[in-house]
């Protein structure tokens, strides 16, 4: 009893710590860059604004910046969580997994051959396509004698992305008109995008989010095995359905909003199991709030590398899920 006590306690001390490192982020996110202000500026810009530069920084750009990178960042990091219970793939992500090519593709597509440029259309369409992507690879990983493995999933994820990306560069050299405005969108990056943006998809978020701590025991359940599962009476089938469509919100929010980002949702999973171990919900909220701290980390870092000018968020991510996902592979195959 005193060992499951001090456990609990331990998680949620990790939690408490968790958000105030957040909220130090969220600070430095919002005073520096290449204007320097204060927390002082940051709170007269809501309560005396007067028009300057650097109280128009932070309404226009620093705050949208901040709110941006933590519910994208746990959408990602939440997404990542499911994604690797439910195909039982620890290099599982939705970039990987075509989930951003699969949206980006279908944005592209509406943009450059309908000029659609509502971000709440731009919602549904990266809903769709993230859909439609998740059902291809899982279909191309199910394929074969053996059915559907871990080895087959990355391939088929790599596959779609590059198809993916191919089609959507097609578009882009056919429409050019429509090319910067694609651009920069598809850049991925949570700064220069509007809080109107965020409040589009918030509640798809929330949803999201409400539903994936929901599953929690069910996925806890699955993880066992379907045989198991089932003898205990659920519904595997139905399980895996609403899981699927949990992350396909989660995935399309992110990108709806966001841009494709990649690797975060790769990462933060094996992070949250070290801390917590095999807990489905106190994984999924450890890995939340991490893909949230991942996020502002390398904003803030990609602010400065080229300052003045700005390293796009993506690349950050990458060059610390790149390494990351070699490793997990590399052990994945010494076990195997």
């Amino acid at each position: 009893m005193n060992a499951l006590l001090s456990s609990h306690f331990r998680k949620i001390l990790g939690v408490i710590i968790a958000l105030l490192f957040l909220a130090y982020l969220s600070y430095a996110s919002l005073v520096f860059g290449v204007i320097d202000t204060s927390w002082q500026t940051a709170i007269d810009a809501y309560t005396q604004f007067n028009g300057t530069n650097e109280h128009i920084v932070i309404k226009e750009v620093r705050v949208p910046r901040v709110l941006n990178g933590l519910t994208v960042g746990f959408c990602l990091g939440v997404a990542g969580m499911l994604l690797q219970s439910l195909t039982r793939n620890p290099v599982a992500d939705v970039e990987l997994f075509g989930l951003n090519a699969g949206a980006s593709v279908f944005v592209v597509f509406a943009v450059t051959f309908f000029g659609i440029s509502s971000l709440t259309e731009f919602t549904w369409i990266s809903f769709v396509g993230a859909a439609v992507a998740g059902l291809i690879v899982y279909i191309l990983g199910s394929l074969g004698r053996d059915g559907l493995t871990p080895v087959k999933l990355v391939l088929a994820g790599a596959a779609i992305t590059a198809l993916a990306g191919s089609i959507r560069h097609g578009m882009m050299v056919l429409n050019e008109k429509a090319t910067d405005e694609v651009l920069f969108w598809l850049a991925g990056s949570i700064g220069g995008r509007k809080l109107e943006y965020l409040a589009t998809v918030f509640p798809y978020m929330l949803l999201a989010w409400i539903a994936a701590f929901l599953l929690a025991r069910p996925i806890q359940t699955l993880l066992m095995g379907d045989d198991v599962a089932k003898g205990l009476g659920q519904r595997t089938l139905l399980v895996k359905i609403l899981t699927g469509v949990v992350i396909v919100l989660l995935s399309g929010c992110a990108v709806a909003v966001a841009g494709p980002i990649g690797f975060v949702g790769l990462v933060t999973p094996h992070l949250a199991r070290y801390f917590v171990g095999i807990s489905t919900a106190w994984g999924m909220l450890y890995s939340g709030l991490l893909g949230s701290i991942l996020l502002l980390v390398s904003d803030i870092a990609a602010r400065f590398i080229a300052m003045p000018a700005e390293v796009p968020i993506g690349v950050m991510t990458a060059l610390i899920g790149i390494p990351f996902f070699i490793y997990v592979a590399r052990k994945g195959l010494e076990k195997g």
